[in-house]
């Protein structure tokens, strides 16, 4: 330092005493006035504990901790733990400024004084000592150790109160900063001492007899849990210690769920959402109407999360006081650097020694670096435990958030849905978006109350170091932040409508995927593949606009304290020039680092209110989710009888009294009110009967009073044609349909009825519904292991062929919705469940739809007949299959929307001969055929090859990126940008922070001129010339600014918009065989590519913000210091092993954190859609509890990812901060020893702070970038995946016309699937005349679709050739080619659109061709019915219709086309018979003179065709007219038919 400079000291007259006072070792007035000998008394204290805890620190002990195995270093036992800790890092503080007090005053002494700072020194050991001492005693469970801290307490408190109280005795007070000390340590050693005793006296221990017993918390009971951070103490709380072995590991193997463990119970979801229900329950408990709109929401959370988040401001706080000592000790450095003289006042001396004051003491410019050096420290570890707290209480919010909607979801409904009120994404949005909006609300909310302390403190301070001047600056900075603010809110519209363009664009792929199979064989993926491409290219119209106002953003961070600088500086120049005030290092680069801390809070403004407004937004949308139409939970009365096995024993019988209208919901009012229906048939039994009261249902589904008679164990039958309301019956008698009036009971027997719950109901909905588990976990459906019935229910449905195909058998994952098995297959596994089920009443919605007549036969008789009767259990099943009636026991007819006729098969005969005979016509069975039995095996295709899972296995493989596919990936993104944007990008991001530095050196430069001017003469100093190149440089920087930010986003848009073209190209043209799962490819497009729309240039942007900011930083204070190099080594190892542990961590937890995300969103949307089966199975507490396990999951990923990045942030902090003490240390003895300019100096300090800032973020971007630079590799590396691409060339000479005749010849053809896989088809050979009717028929996988797939060019040709009117299918075009047939499949596809789209996406039909279409499809009434006729809409899957009804429109779209040759794959198993009896009439008549090829499950359907193909083992087995082949009794076609008969 300057001004008082040190008596020179000879290193020869070194003592404790020293040796230039003659009376310090006379004791004439009393040991106790020596001041020598004062300060050797305060050795006593600290030598004792020194020698009486270092032999058991290194020996050991034996711990006395308890016989549960627990984590027993993390068990924090005594009372007063944290106050423990914080008294002794305030100790540690005190002593650092006694130990720096004594130097400073040993300065002004002719020879050394040990004793000035020596017991300090020791003091810092021995609290040092001391807590590690507790923490062991603490941790062992040792209390009678206690003893030796109780007596260090006690001599360090009297020895310090005799010291203080001699200072006063002397007249030393508070002007002298030693005296101050000294009662610090007074106070705190007492307080210690406090401590002690409250633990001994609390806990009984040490003379107590009885100690009490303290039993460890239940979490550290449980090996399971290994997230410590609530248990550990306060220092590894603070630095998050506890970490390193986790981070270190995680090197050495990957981290997995087993590796982190379970969460604490106090952070789980089932916790949180029961604190959170006690809250809303208290707020409905203060006045005696609950709380409407969102207000109660934000009350509840308030109440049951405030409190830490409390906590997390008053970190904030602090840390944010703290900040601002960086700039004061800068400018207190370079001031007392640049200048010889100031106030401070002398020292004194007293005793024998020097006493300083503060002032004096806070005037050297080592204590301030030390200073600064500590502040640092605190600031950044009380910023991280606010960042803690506030994302912990987060996380907390957002599992009771999502467990409150599963709760919800249980409740819901389901109208709401199937009516378009509520859409399944909805509600998934609302848990994947709206629950995380409000987690960062909570994170951001310190902001809200830190905000206005730090911009209040900067401006103050700004004011005292530069006067008026600051304040023209600060309101520079509050005229723009309206401007800030505003491109914020441009910002968030832009991004609210890129969602917006990006949800349409999703829902239009998703639908180009699920569809892409019927797409290629009518060839329109072009036409959705433009569809898909318009969107996109709206999306990207909308992402250039938030792409543009992030540049902005970007630009106004940076270009706004340039700006801002300028303007104070240039001001000041002009209105303090010449004065006291002039500018100075000191004053130029304090307010400079005050302004990096003044824009911050101006910068997170607009961030905070925009997430503040979207957490306004969530909770309204919450709210009003919470407040939807909920089902009556206690509506269902059931029979009360003696108790059995099994709870669900009681039910008897099921209402049959219910029926469906797709009638307005007025006229249906209307006709109930006014007709009044009551069917009596059968008995009426006077001990019980099954009735419900009239009734009416929002899904417009009335009810009408019929009496029945006990059904118990008997099977009932529900048939009509398609869209009469069979389902919505079953759904009613569930109580799934909302109920406007009327009753429905459940086993009301008169003798003896209670009302409560109805049991569990085996329900097989018409739509499969799967979880994504194992085959064998489908059908037990969570009943217990029974290895017996599981066998014969898999031989009743015929499962087992199908097993034997899977990859694992029964332990074969099927995928979400059972995506890797066929129709059928998943129709039967629903089965399977049902009669699995040990439940007295049977639910079977049309489970015949996809099956083939054998299997439908054997189900019939095994499962339902024989299986279901044997176990007298009541069956409703609703049915097509007219020839099974005669085994029900009671048949229920209906009929737009009402019941027709309800009885046994011969009460019907009797009250309805015309509807009688019109079944009998269509059921074509004899009682003696009933019996016919089919000796049958099933050869099917395997669904799921094992080169799926090889695929698949791979594909995991890759998501541990190594450091060669990092640098491919961003090389393909480097790629995708353009040989234009890339050199613009690199050169601006170099010229700009070069530029950055200049103007901070020419800042130096200008300032250390004005003092040297000061200095040299009296004359005064002219800033103009420098002014105008400071001018000159920030002009300049400003535009480099607004350059960088828009290169580094429109190469980020030109990347998005080549690697989505590419891949959509590839997906698009890609052959039907790839093995990619569906799942896959759609999160290429979702959330891979929204990484690479958003998120990838924001965080190259920062990642090279931050890295140049650094390398600049480094390279500047190496120039100020070059002895800052030889520390710079040091420092750089211990960055790069933390930066190499954590990315490892980081990318496993990042990658484990998405894994677990996924399967928390699937279990909600798989709730959404298997809603009606949970509720009737009675499985609600199950999934509920499934629920909580995936929401478990993902909240330890996350706690343990945040943690990560506290442990990294604190390490890279904590070392920004010792590069700031060494670069502070070696710029002041440059100064001091060679004269090194003052201005230097606090360039290379504000660069020092710079670097702490900064070098945290550069590891979190580099670990953020590998994990993005994943979705790079994924989406490049899909067409690698994808073999080969279907390429559409130019037509070829086609004739006019073509094909006129519909003239087949196949020859010789054998076909596979994939190179990889055997043929399908083996040398089949036929000739099919032109108009001719072809029917094939053979059982599962013999080759029957695969037949009709040849005829597309869907399968790879080994040898042979398909001729149609003479021309050789393999030399046309495939668009060509596929747009001159038409085909129906099985499953019925519908898009989202109008109906007009569905029929015809080319436009090219008229209005009169469309209507002839749909009437031969019998829709013609249903689509007249609809508002809008042809242009009324159709929902996503065509959900607003039923499963029969989509397959006739999609029968109907192939008759809008009328090409001569038609293929009919399976298209009527989802039509009842007489519906389907029509169409074969109508086909034969309107496609009379053209080529049809029918593949039938049902062979009657083809008994008319000219010609039968029965096909077996992928060849052709029989071949001829289908009367010819019934004359042969002894033939695979006439076993066929009577097997359907």
């Amino acid at each position: 330092m300057r001004g008082y400079r040190p008596t020179p000291v000879s290193n020869s007259t070194l003592s404790f005493c020293g040796s230039d006072n003659s009376s310090a070792y006379k004791v004439d007035n009393g040991l106790l006035n020596n001041g020598c000998f004062l300060d050797a008394l305060g050795l006593v204290p600290h030598v004792f504990l020194l020698f009486s805890t270092f032999p058991i620190l290194f020996i050991g002990w034996g711990s006395q901790s308890s016989k549960v195995h627990i984590h027993h270093s993390t068990w924090l036992h005594f009372p007063g733990h944290n106050l423990r800790w914080l008294l002794t890092v305030v100790l540690l503080f005190v002593l650092v400024c006694e130990i720096a007090e004594g130097i400073v005053s040993d300065g002004f002494n002719q020879s050394r004084h040990l004793h000035l700072y020596m017991p300090a020194g020791l003091g810092m050991l021995a609290a040092i000592t001391s807590i590690v001492y507790y923490h062991n005693i603490e941790t062992s469970n040792f209390p009678k150790l206690l003893i030796a801290l109780l007596i260090y307490w006690t001599l360090a408190f009297i020895t310090k109160t005799i010291k203080f109280v001699k200072y006063d005795d002397h007249g030393i007070g508070l002007m002298q900063l030693r005296f101050c000390i000294t009662g610090l340590l007074a106070l705190l050693y007492g307080l210690l001492l406090g401590v002690e005793v409250n633990v001994i006296l609390r806990r009984r221990y040490m003379w107590f007899p009885c100690p009490t017993e303290v039993k460890p918390p239940d979490d550290l009971q449980d090996l399971g849990v290994r997230f410590l951070q609530p248990f550990v103490n306060l220092l590894s709380k603070s630095t998050y210690w506890w970490m390193n072995t986790f981070i270190t590991s995680a090197h050495k193997r990957p981290i997995d769920l087993k590796t982190i463990g379970k969460l604490p119970i106090s952070m789980r979801a089932l916790t949180n959402f029961q604190r959170l229900r006690q809250c809303k329950s208290q707020q409905n408990e203060k006045g005696p109407v609950p709380l409407k709109g969102s207000r109660w929401i934000w009350l509840a959370l308030r109440q049951a999360f405030g409190r830490p988040l409390v906590l997390s401001i008053t970190f904030r706080f602090i840390a944010d006081l703290l900040g601002f000592a960086g700039p004061l000790c800068i400018s207190g450095i370079v001031h007392h650097i640049s200048s010889d003289n100031h106030s401070a006042l002398p020292p004194v001396k007293l005793l024998g020694v020097h006493f300083i004051s503060s002032e004096a003491f806070l005037a050297n410019a080592y204590v301030l670096a030390v200073l600064l050096f500590l502040a640092l420290l605190l600031q950044r570890t009380f910023l991280q435990a606010s960042y803690y707290v506030a994302i912990e209480t987060g996380i907390k919010l957002r599992a009771a958030i999502q467990t409150k909607i599963y709760h919800k979801i249980m409740r819901l409904c389901t109208s709401n849905m199937s009516m378009g009120d509520m859409t399944t994404a909805q509600i998934c949005s609302l848990v994947a978006r709206d629950t995380n909006h409000l987690m960062w609300f909570f994170f951001l909310c310190p902001n809200l109350w830190a905000m206005p302390v730090q911009i209040v403190m900067g401006v103050l301070l700004l004011y005292s170091l530069l006067g008026v001047s600051a304040l023209i600056g600060a309101t520079v900075i509050v005229i723009l932040a309206p401007l800030q603010y505003f491109v914020a809110t441009r910002l968030s519209r832009a991004q609210k409508s890129t969602l917006e363009y990006t949800s349409e664009r999703l829902k239009k792929t998703n639908e180009l995927l699920r569809g892409i199979k019927l797409l290629k064989l009518y060839a329109w993926e072009h036409i959705f593949r433009s569809s898909v491409e318009e969107t996109r290219r709206q999306e990207l119209r909308n992402l250039r606009t938030f792409a543009l106002y992030t540049s902005l953003s970007i630009f106004m961070n940076a270009a706004i304290p340039i700006a801002a600088v300028l303007t104070i500086f240039a001001v000041h120049v002009h209105v303090h020039s010449g004065t006291d005030f002039d500018l100075s290092p000191a004053v130029a680069f304090g307010s400079l680092s005050l302004f990096h801390i003044l824009v911050t809070p101006l910068f997170l403004l607009s961030s905070v209110l925009h997430s503040t407004v979207k957490a306004l937004v969530s909770v309204q949308k919450l709210s009003e989710f919470l407040g939807s139409t909920e089902i009556e939970i206690d509506q269902d009365p059931v029979v009360q009888t003696t108790a059995t096995d099994n709870n669900n024993s009681n039910i008897k019988s099921v209402v049959r009294s219910a029926s469906c209208s797709s009638q307005p919901a007025r006229e249906l009012i209307s006709c109930t009110e006014n007709k009044r229906i009551d069917f009596k048939q059968g008995h009426r039994l006077s001990h019980s009967c099954c009735s419900a009261e009239p009734a009416y249902f929002t899904e417009a589904l009335s009810v009408f009073p019929l009496t029945l008679r006990d059904l118990s164990g008997q099977l009932t039958m529900i048939v009509g044609q398609v869209g009469c309301g069979k389902s919505s019956l079953l759904l009613a008698a569930l109580g799934e349909m909302q109920k406007i009036s009327g009753n429905i009971t459940w086993n009301n027997i008169l003798t003896a009825c209670v009302f409560r719950k109805r049991g569990s109901v085996a329900y097989a909905s018409q739509r499969p519904w799967l979880l994504n588990a194992t085959v064998e976990e489908n059908i037990l459906f969570d009943m217990a292991p029974n290895e017996k019935r599981y066998k014969e229910v898999i031989e009743v449905c015929q499962l087992q062929p199908d097993i034997d195909t899977l990859p694992q058998g029964d332990q074969t994952v099927i995928g979400e919705r059972g995506i890797i098995l066929s129709g059928g297959q998943r129709q039967r596994i629903c089965v399977a469940r049902a009669l699995y089920q040990h439940t007295n009443v049977v639910f079977l919605d049309d489970p015949f739809s996809a099956l083939d007549i054998h299997l439908s036969d054997h189900l019939m008789r095994e499962g339902i007949l024989k299986l279901l009767r044997q176990e007298k259990r009541t069956v409703v099943l609703v049915t097509h299959k007219l020839q099974y009636l005669p085994h029900a026991d009671w048949i229920i007819a209906m009929r737009d929307g009402t019941v027709q006729t309800q009885g046994t098969l011969k009460d019907i005969q009797c009250a309805e001969p015309e509807l009688f005979e019109q079944w009998r016509t269509l059921m074509n069975r004899q009682d003696k055929e009933n019996t016919t039995e089919l000796k049958r095996k099933s050869f099917r295709r395997p669904m799921y090859s094992t080169d799926t899972l090889a695929t698949e296995d791979e594909d995991e493989g890759k998501t541990s990126p190594s450091s060669k596919h990092e640098t491919h990936s961003f090389a393909t993104y480097l790629r995708a940008a353009g040989l234009l944007l890339l050199p613009l990008l690199v050169l601006s991001q170099l010229t700009k922070h070069s530029l950055m530095v200049a103007i901070d050196f020419w800042l130096a430069h200008w300032t250390s001129r004005v003092i040297a001017a000061q200095i040299e003469s009296d004359c005064e100093f002219s800033h103009s010339s420098y002014l105008q190149v400071f001018c000159g440089l920030c002009a300049l920087g400003i535009v480099l600014c607004l350059v960088t930010s828009l290169a580094v986003e429109w190469t980020g848009l030109r990347v998005s918009r080549e690697l989505h073209c590419s891949l959509l190209r590839t997906i698009v043209l890609a052959p039907m065989r790839s093995t990619t799962p569906l799942g896959n490819i759609l999160n290429r497009f979702s959330a891979d590519t929204n990484t690479i729309d958003q998120h990838i240039p924001v965080t190259l942007e920062c990642l090279s913000r931050s890295t140049l900011l650094c390398v600049s930083a480094v390279g500047v204070i190496s120039y100020v210091t070059p002895l800052f190099l030889f520390a710079l080594l040091p420092l750089a190892v211990a960055c790069y092993f933390i930066q190499k542990y954590f990315r490892v961590a980081s990318r496993d937890l990042q990658q484990l954190e998405d894994s677990t995300e996924m399967p928390l969103l699937s279990h909600y949307s798989q709730t959404i859609e298997g809603l009606t089966t949970i509720r009737a199975f009675r499985h609600e507490q199950r999934f509920k509890k499934k629920l909580l396990e995936h929401t478990d999951a993902n909240n330890i990923s996350s706690l343990f990812l945040m943690a990560a990045n506290r442990w990294l942030e604190v390490r890279m902090e904590y070392i920004g901060a010792f590069v700031v003490l060494i670069a502070a240390v070696a710029s002041i003895s440059n100064a001091l020893c060679s004269q090194l300019s003052a201005g230097l100096v606090g360039l290379g300090l504000t660069y020092a702070l710079m670097v702490s800032n900064y070098l945290n973020w550069i590891v979190r971007n580099l670990a953020d970038m590998e994990v993005h630079l994943g979705c790079v590799k994924r989406v490049s590396s899909l067409e690698s995946v994808i073999s080969r691409c279907d390429v559409i060339a130019a037509p070829a000479q086609v004739p006019a016309g073509w094909p006129k005749y519909g003239e087949i010849q196949i020859k010789n053809l054998s076909v596979r699937y994939d190179s990889s896989l055997k043929p399908v088809l083996r040398h089949v050979s036929a000739h099919i005349r032109p108009g001719q009717k072809v029917g094939i028929c053979g059982r599962t996988g013999s080759g029957k679709s695969s037949f009709s797939l040849a005829l597309f060019r869907m399968l790879d040709t080994i040898e042979g050739q398909i001729v149609i009117d003479g021309i050789d299918i393999a030399k046309l075009p495939l668009q060509t080619l596929r747009s001159k047939f038409s085909i129906i499949l099985q499953d019925p596809i519908l898009f989202s659109g109008t109906i007009r789209f569905n029929l015809d996406p080319e436009r090219k039909a008229t209005d009169q061709m469309l209507w002839e279409a749909l009437e031969i499809a019998q829709l013609m009434p249903v689509v007249k019915a609809l508002p809008g006729g042809l242009d009324a809409m159709v929902t996503e899957g065509g959900e607003n219709f039923s499963q029969g009804q989509r397959q006739l429109f999609c029968l109907a779209r192939a008759f809008v086309r009328k090409s001569s040759i038609l293929i009919m794959d399976e298209a009527t198993a989802s039509i009842d018979m007489a519906t389907e009896s029509i169409l074969q009439k109508v086909v034969m008549t309107a496609f009379a003179d053209r080529t049809v090829v029918t593949i039938a499950h049902r062979v009657h359907t083809i008994l008319g065709s000219d010609v039968v193909i029965v096909m077996k083992h992928g060849a052709i087995l029989e071949y001829d007219e289908p009367d010819v082949l019934l004359e042969q009794k002894d033939s695979v076609f006439s076993a066929f038919v009577r097997a359907d008969k």
